[in-house]
């Protein structure tokens, strides 16, 4: 005798194979998208490796990680090719000099743009931060639930997907042109004197700086900082509240010490989203903060006894990597030593990427450990 079918046993129907199907679609998919990744970091690795990274100690081409970028020249000197940066090239005799061919931008190193970036991502950071916290607890501590309250969680939804280079427009136009002539208003309005430091922080010479630069990035990543804050702040449970309230606590001090902690962790993963998306962002920098060339750091000429120099670190502009990436890729033909620049700046650059995005991660693992309910 055969035996009884099993009554539990899955049957072949159009709605388990149109399943099978979607499962199989999604996870190629996946696999797709993984690989494409793979493939692209693996690239940027392998060939800027070749630009950093060397075979004999120290293992790192620290010229090209200090020096700034300048003009390559390659010639023939003695029947030999050599390669030489603009610096060293005019200390040559022309006369010996043949065949010489210039690469702007493809000597040198990188220096003055990872400062620069460095800079411009902490900076940015830490307002955005600040603004966007605060944000937060008004929006879900203080605010009443209402029509006026939905309508602003509404716009900062939508800003979350307005294009970069709307925000760099938007910087170009309040922070370095509008600026500076509201300066010009009758009695110096908008003058402001910062007791004791012995400068003037005001809106001339905003222009393209770092100030600039930092406000435009970070209104950019405020809507996502606003919302993800906003989010963990409600998951912490409204027992918490009641109970800091019940023994007698402010709400301030309740949301300071029974709210926050907990909700730090989420806080700082929407740092880590914004530091990739600050990081990367070409357009609104090219606006305001940006040169092609500036060999000169924001700290140059800096005195610490000194506040009277201090203003000219907000003041000064910056190189960046991802400018710098993209002006060299703008050269037309390209050719081995743009190629060879591009990579190496790339690779830099994920490394500086990881490395912040690396610390907020670490810091967040941190407090989840030290805050758990």
């Amino acid at each position: 005798m055969h035996a009884p079918a099993n009554p539990f046993k899955a049957r072949n129907s159009t709605s388990r194979i149109t399943e099978l199907l979607s499962f199989w679609f999604f996870r190629f998919a996946t696999y797709f998208v993984l690989l494409c990744a793979t493939i692209i970091f693996a690239t940027i690795c392998w060939r800027g490796a070749g630009t950093v990274l060397k075979v004999t100690p120290p293992f790192v081409k620290w010229d090209f990680l200090t020096k700034a970028p300048e003009t390559l020249w390659v010639f023939e000197m003695d029947g030999k090719k050599m390669e030489m940066g603009a610096t060293e090239f005019e200390k040559l005799d022309p006369s010996k000099v043949t065949k010489a061919q210039s690469f702007s931008y493809c000597g040198g190193g990188i220096g003055p743009c990872i400062a620069g970036t460095v800079l411009l991502v902490l900076g940015s950071m830490v307002i955005a931060l600040l603004l966007g916290v605060c944000s937060a607890i008004y929006l879900s501590e203080y605010s009443k639930q209402g029509p006026a309250v939905k309508m602003i969680r509404l716009a900062i939804l939508n800003l979350a997907g307005v294009p970069s280079i709307v925000f760099g427009l938007f910087g170009l136009g309040l922070f370095v042109l509008f600026m500076p002539l509201i300066q010009s208003a009758p009695n110096g309005l908008l003058h402001f004197r910062l007791w004791p430091l012995h400068w003037y922080m005001n809106f001339i010479g905003w222009n393209q700086c770092l100030l600039s630069g930092w406000f435009t990035l970070a209104f950019m990543v405020l809507p996502v900082i606003i919302a993800a804050s906003e989010e963990s702040l409600k998951s912490v449970p409204q027992g918490f509240r009641e109970g800091s309230l019940a023994l007698g606590a402010t709400k301030w001090q309740s949301i300071r010490t029974n709210v926050l902690p907990y909700a730090l962790p989420g806080i700082l993963t929407s740092s880590v989203l914004g530091i990739a998306r600050v990081a990367g962002e070409t357009a609104p920098i090219m606006f305001t903060a940006a040169f092609a060339m500036r060999e000169k750091l924001p700290w140059t000429g800096m005195q610490l006894l000194h506040p009277s120099t201090w203003g000219n670190f907000f003041f000064s502009g910056v190189m960046a990597l991802p400018y710098h990436i993209y002006v060299v890729s703008t050269k037309i033909p390209q050719n081995e030593y743009t190629a060879r620049m591009q990579y190496g700046a790339a690779f830099v650059f994920l490394f500086i990427v990881s490395l912040l995005a690396l610390t907020s991660i670490l810091m967040r693992n941190k407090v989840r450990s030290r805050h758990k309910w």
